[in-house]
């Protein structure tokens, strides 16, 4: 029999793998919270699985989702990124890369690691949802515009509430998968 999953992966073989060990997973890890911060950020406006299918591409254009090298990325660089046709080329999504960096790292200084903030806000525990299909998901909550808005004072740009909301979904710090989807419980 056939396992069920969230619609909203269809079969396309890169989004169900995604779907099926990644998505909803909590990640406590900076880097791996920094990458699913990258890639939400060049996301805003597009479609994930379009991210997705250049996510090794991103990873190789921006130094393994490295914030201490991003960090230091200058104008030669930016030009180089705005080259590669392997990623989204935004001028201002990359720019907000190299400025997220450097907000992620002051973060890391204040709270000890990025993952003791952003967590903080569900007290460290994955938030579960109940829905019955995906009509119910909602595409930004009041926990993620207080988030979003934390983060936009904090100096990181294109972190709206939607962005930081399919970010806390990816990460794990809400649980979205329908009720019957067999990860439901499993994450």
């Amino acid at each position: 029999m056939d396992k069920i999953r969230c619609a909203w992966c269809g079969t396309d073989p890169l989004y169900v793998e995604y779907h099926d060990t990644e998505w909803g997973v909590p990640v406590k890890n900076d880097a791996k919270l920094f990458e699913f911060l990258i890639l939400e950020t060049f996301q805003a406006g597009l479609s994930w699985i379009m991210v997705l299918k250049k996510r090794e591409n991103f990873r190789a254009a921006f130094d393994n989702f490295d914030y201490e090298k991003i960090v230091k990325y200058d104008e030669s660089k930016i030009e180089t990124l705005l080259q590669d046709a392997g990623i989204i080329r935004n001028k201002l999504k990359i720019k907000a890369t190299i400025s997220n960096a450097a907000a992620f790292i002051q973060i890391q200084k204040e709270f000890g690691s990025f993952s003791n903030y952003i967590w903080e806000f569900t007290n460290h525990q994955p938030i579960k949802n109940s829905w019955k299909n995906l009509k119910e998901l909602p595409a930004k909550t009041e926990l993620s515009d207080l988030i979003s808005k934390d983060l936009k004072k904090r100096g990181f740009k294109f972190v709206g509430s939607t962005v930081i909301y399919a970010h806390m979904q990816a990460t794990g710090m809400i649980n979205d998968h329908i009720e019957s989807c067999f990860r439901y419980h499993e994450v």
